[in-house]
């Protein structure tokens, strides 16, 4: 696959570093050599942002943790459960206005471009209906894109961002089976950095007749992120709620979430609402109540002892550290 001249641009994984969203204007891509195709005064007269709205990758935390460390949702599940759609509902639901947290102001994205890349193919458009998102890409080797959100809260004003992590099933499985493979590279990713993960089930897999592979694939990464998570926060999300599966499959895939995390939380998603609902306001089903969940998610805070001295300094007013 063609590379960027860019270290730091990862074109046409995660948009273009310099913010060209046609590949064929950049110089650096359609030259290859910085040094060769463009001088220091060519982009002296563009004001290109520092991101450039597509997904995030590694290179782009930097600009984003400069305000605070953001909070990193890791988005779990085999290929096709139902990742990226979930997220592109969220995104869908947030530009109307039908899915903002409880005390929280939508506060902006630097991701829009990827977060429209995920969510495109939902939007009505003339002669094109609706459809799930493409599949996301197996890249080995690369962490997962990021994308954006930033909330702010309505009575302090304080400012929070989220990353929420889009990354093939296929990591997770080879992840699940040996966490040191190396296509398992971008789960370990998630693995180490979330806060917080997302386990995504798909409902219609398991009542379809590769129900035995889809229960034992969700069961193999319930048990390896158990083994992995630490006490970060869990949640089991059911999509396409309105599938019906044997009885003894969702007990089964339960059971195996509830076994290896058993302090994880339940939601039930879907992207169809009931049938009396006006097109217009259909939040689906259990989408906003997974978002609060997800925006609800903080670090555990650092409890320091009590003051030993009366002292003002504040190298000796916590005591010395016993060796």
């Amino acid at each position: 696959m063609e590379k960027c001249a860019r270290t730091t641009c990862f074109v046409p994984d995660t948009g273009c570093d310099l913010g060209h969203t046609d590949l064929s204007k950049c110089p650096i891509w359609s030259g290859g050599n910085i040094a060769d195709n463009v001088a220091d005064d060519d982009l002296s007269g563009e004001m290109l942002m520092p991101w450039s709205g597509s997904a995030f990758g590694l290179a782009d935390l930097g600009f984003v943790s400069g305000r605070a460390k953001p909070i990193v949702i890791g988005v779990v599940g085999p290929q096709n459960a139902g990742k990226t759609t979930l997220l592109a509902a969220w995104y869908l639901l947030l530009g109307r206005g039908l899915a903002t947290p409880e005390r929280c102001l939508f506060a902006g994205s630097y991701t829009l471009s990827g977060w429209e890349a995920a969510a495109g193919a939902m939007r009505w458009t003339p002669g094109q209906p609706p459809r799930f998102p493409p599949h996301t890409s197996s890249r080995s080797g690369r962490a997962p894109g990021l994308l954006h959100l930033a909330f702010r809260d309505e009575e302090s004003g304080a400012l929070v961002d989220y990353l929420f992590t889009d990354a093939p099933g296929e990591w997770f499985q080879r992840w699940a089976i040996n966490t040191d493979s190396t296509e398992g590279a971008g789960a370990r990713w998630v693995s180490d950095h979330a806060d917080a993960f997302m386990i995504v089930a798909d409902r219609e897999a398991l009542a379809g007749e590769a129900m035995g592979s889809a229960r034992g694939s969700l069961q193999l990464i319930a048990k390896r992120l158990g083994a992995e998570r630490g006490r970060r926060p869990v949640a089991l999300v059911w999509t396409k709620a309105d599938v019906e599966i044997a009885t003894e499959i969702e007990e089964a895939v339960r059971g195996a979430v509830n076994d290896a995390i058993p302090d994880s939380t339940e939601h039930s998603v879907s992207v169809v609402g009931a049938p009396d609902t006006d097109p217009l306001l259909n939040k689906g089903v259990g989408l906003t109540e997974l978002l609060q969940w997800a925006i609800g998610v903080r670090r555990p805070g650092v409890n320091l002892p009590p003051p030993a001295s009366t002292s003002a300094d504040p190298l000796f007013i916590y005591g010395s550290r016993k060796l």
